[in-house]
């Protein structure tokens, strides 16, 4: 792509610009990409889903955490055939 042309893909808002975030450091939600991206969790629509991540993110945590347990048994008591 030559520098003349313009990409929409990388516009702020793809980025998360104007997206909800919550930073697992501070455990505050943010709007736009306000923190370091290694503290960032999202990108959510409402303050409300971000909020919710620390919640979403156990649940989902344990769903995978039984799903290994549960390949783990395949086959029986013995492992994995």
């Amino acid at each position: 792509m030559s520098d003349t042309q313009h990409d929409d893909r990388y516009d702020g808002e793809d980025f998360g610009d104007d997206k909800y975030w919550f930073n697992s450091k501070t455990g505050q939600v943010e709007h736009g990409m306000l923190s370091s991206s290694l503290d960032r969790i999202g990108p959510f629509d409402t303050a409300e889903e971000a909020a919710r991540a620390p919640h979403v993110l156990r649940e989902r945590s344990r769903l995978w955490a039984e799903e290994d347990a549960a390949e783990d048994n395949w086959g029986g008591a013995g492992g994995a055939q």
